[in-house]
């Protein structure tokens, strides 16, 4: 059977509260008639006041107890004397003389109290005790007995203590008062448990709908999402985890939007940079079929041309799709990326000098440095800069190239002339198919492929690569390597 989280998370909360609950009451009970036994064991030796403050005036008159050792009448009498008026049906009667309490002493029936009090005083001379100072057995109770058994109360003359009397614990549940007060406790204990127990219910319902609010939302965005609504977004209305994880929804939706965007663009400038090439291919190939241009080498060099031009545009988007699978082969080895531009440059220097563009460097000066990559994939990215330099700087123009060296990486700067491209256009010069100029590049033969073939290289190599703006006004690209 399925059950919702909400459900799961109100289920958990009742029943942690009921156990808190019941833990609760269960304490409450056994502590409540605990220390209620402790409670009327103490009343009770309070009730008994007079009969301390009697037993002080012994000890006091005789200097000790030794009226009371092994003297049990004499500890009824006092006893007697001292109970309260309810205890006893003849009040507060005065010991009697010591003569009386002689062994053989004539006791008339007048000094004899009635029967039924003198067995409540004898079963009371049994309970109490009386202790010295230090907790020896005196009077009344047991001879041996233990003294954690009975509750004490201090027996002191000007602050000094001289002995302690107890009164012997018994359990209170034959006593029908006491079962009463319990069980009227214990129900009063269940109505507060109850009513406390509702309440965690409710609070756990609505704590659980609070919860589990922002989790509905994102289901219901994920749901839009899976519909690819990619404008979607979910409100934050808390700092918290959740909170945080409608922030990285948010963020996920925004990223989606944006590769949609990117990929809709994708398609269609590819669509449309293939079609140039194709449709001058076909008008070429239809203008031959109905005899409007004859076949000789001019004509055959601009199919080649466009032939040529269409392969390089599916080569670079297959070049990047590797790089976007993290698929473009590298040697990594060791390899000296100076060494690799001179090359490049050797190969270029006719183009560039009928271009009229002059090279400035100090790579004849640079020592040898040695990156981990792969040399013909920085000849690639060298090709891509200086083909770059080919087609956008004007005639006639410089191409300054230097190095800067640092103890982990080395930079490559690349500076020509002009012109230059806008402030706004910078930071989408490595974007795929982006062109300042759309028909100038075009006319040029670019297909703004090339500086993303390059980014993706430098990436591959662990390096940086940004555009920025020249001193002599034209483009500036920095390229950073780390070291091997």
């Amino acid at each position: 059977m399925k059950f919702k989280l909400s459900y799961k998370i109100f289920v958990a909360f009742t029943l942690t509260a009921l156990v808190v609950v019941a833990l609760m009451v269960g304490i409450m009970r056994f502590y409540v008639a605990r220390n209620f036994a402790d409670y009327v064991h103490k009343s009770l030796l309070e009730r008994y006041g007079d009969f301390g403050a009697a037993l002080a005036a012994e000890y006091q008159t005789h200097k000790g107890w030794q009226t009371l050792e092994g003297n049990p009448a004499r500890w009824e009498e006092i006893l007697r004397a001292s109970l309260p008026g309810k205890d006893s049906d003849f009040g507060r009667r005065p010991p009697r003389p010591p003569e009386i309490e002689k062994k053989g002493s004539n006791i008339s029936a007048q000094d004899l109290p009635p029967p039924k009090t003198r067995r409540r005083v004898e079963r009371l001379a049994r309970r109490l005790v009386l202790f010295n100072a230090v907790k020896q057995h005196v009077a009344g109770g047991r001879a041996r007995t233990e003294i954690d058994s009975y509750t004490l109360r201090e027996i002191s003359i000007d602050g000094q203590t001289i002995g302690w009397l107890g009164l012997h614990k018994r359990a209170l549940l034959a006593n029908p008062l006491a079962v009463g007060f319990l069980k009227q406790q214990s129900q009063m204990f269940y109505i507060i448990g109850g009513a406390i127990l509702v309440l965690a219910a409710i609070v756990a319902f609505v704590l659980s709908r609070h919860l589990l609010a922002p989790v509905r939302q994102l289901t219901a965005g994920t749901r839009a999402l899976a519909s690819r609504k990619f404008d979607t977004r979910i409100a934050v209305q808390s700092q918290d985890e959740l909170g945080q994880l409608a922030t990285d929804f948010n963020t996920m939706a925004q990223t989606l939007e944006t590769n949609e965007r990117m990929r809709q663009q994708w398609i269609s400038d590819i669509a449309h940079e293939l079609r140039t090439p194709l449709s001058i291919l076909r008008g070429e190939i239809e203008a031959l079929k109905d005899g409007v241009r004859e076949v000789n080498r001019d004509t055959l060099d601009s199919l080649h041309s466009e032939a040529r031009h269409l392969s390089k545009i599916v080569n670079d988007l297959h070049e990047l799709s590797l790089a976007d699978a993290e698929m473009l082969f590298f040697k990594k080895e060791p390899v000296d990326p100076m060494t690799v531009l001179k090359e490049t440059l050797v190969h270029f220097k006719p183009r560039l000098v009928e271009k009229q563009i002059r090279i400035e460097n100090n790579l004849e000066s640079a020592r040898p440095i040695m990156v981990m990559g792969d040399a013909d994939r920085l000849q690639q990215l060298f090709s891509n800069l200086l083909e770059n330099t080919l087609r956008y700087t004007d005639a006639p123009g410089t191409l300054t190239i230097r190095q800067e060296r640092a103890p982990d990486h080395f930079q490559l700067i690349f500076e020509d002339s002009g012109p230059g491209v806008p402030d706004e256009s910078l930071k989408h010069l490595f974007d795929r198919l982006y062109r300042v100029d759309r028909s100038r590049s075009r006319m040029q033969g670019g297909s703004g492929l090339g500086l993303s073939i390059c980014k993706s290289i430098v990436n591959a190599l662990g390096g940086e690569i940004r555009a920025a703006h020249a001193d002599a006004g034209g483009l500036r690209i920095e390229i950073e390597l780390p070291l091997a």
